[in-house]
């Protein structure tokens, strides 16, 4: 799959892993052409099975995604529409599309994500944030209107409610410690080990089958909005999604037959166990 002809940002394949690297204008604003440039990506990771993870970083040492274009945002309309006459917004589908992608996406936030900036960061399935340089804020109830990128939404899911209200309706900045005590964030890193750690993370969950990637990440999606039941429901289709496209019931009957399970070195050492089973396909 090529990744190609993108006007606010650049990509670089490798190893099963494509870098995204957002370098649009002063700011990276958040228009029109990031939108379409982004469901254009979405549209090819969804047909790539040889794309594992994506990982988003900026070539603006200040700014990861700038918030979204005030331009369009003066166009908007001051008239009520009633629930039923609701439609999804530009951005709100476009980050929806990049959350449902099969490969595993990460956040590499090394400057501000601010409005519609950090709403494309909670789109994605991992965030970590650079200490002395990343700053979130969610500026639009001090606007005059709300989170409209899936923020409130998303952010309810990551923190809880108490403190997604006041994320929100702060309307402040909050520094990546405070991100990560809030749930916003995976984790906090200092700026000369934040790259080490998202690379190494990256590479390692590039090595494993992208049927299994997907569908671990479509199960635990599923099971936020869902009751325990269904959720559980879920987990047990998309094991046999997973089954039916990957060799793990044949990496299952060797373990079985080189009892595994009861040898306290493999037991020991799971964490190398898990690469070196890659080899068996």
């Amino acid at each position: 799959m090529k990744y190609e002809n993108f006007c606010t940002f650049t990509t670089k394949q490798a190893s099963g892993i494509l870098t995204v690297t957002f370098d649009f204008g002063e700011t990276n604003v958040q228009g029109q052409e990031m939108l379409a440039d982004l469901n254009s990506l979405a549209m090819r990771l969804e047909r790539d099975r040889d794309t594992k993870v994506v990982v988003f970083q900026s070539a603006n040492p200040e700014i990861w995604v700038c918030h979204y274009d005030t331009e369009l945002l003066k166009d908007m309309s001051t008239e009520a529409v009633s629930r039923d006459e609701a439609t999804l917004l530009d951005l709100q589908s476009v980050c929806e599309r990049l959350s449902k992608v099969p490969q595993a996406t990460i956040a590499k936030l090394e400057g501000f994500a601010r409005g519609g900036g950090h709403e494309l960061a909670l789109a994605l399935d991992m965030r970590f944030a650079a200490r002395g340089k990343y700053k979130l804020m969610q500026m639009e109830v001090a606007m005059g209107i709300l989170p409209c990128g899936g923020g409130a939404s998303r952010m309810a899911r990551q923190t809880g409610l108490g403190k997604a209200l006041e994320i929100i309706l702060s309307a402040r900045d909050f520094d990546a410690d405070e991100a990560e005590k809030f749930g916003t964030i995976n984790k906090a890193l200092a700026p000369d080990e934040i790259g080490k750690y998202v690379d190494n993370l990256a590479n390692r969950i590039a090595k494993w089958p992208a049927e299994s990637i997907n569908a671990c990440k479509q199960m635990v999606y599923e099971s936020i909005d869902k009751p325990i039941g269904e959720a559980l429901k879920a987990e047990a289709y998309w094991l046999y999604q997973a089954t039916s496209k990957t060799p793990a019931v044949k990496r299952f009957a060797i373990a079985d037959e080189q009892r595994l399970e009861h040898d306290m070195e493999t037991q020991r050492n799971w964490n190398d166990v898990v690469i070196n089973v890659q080899d068996i396909n």
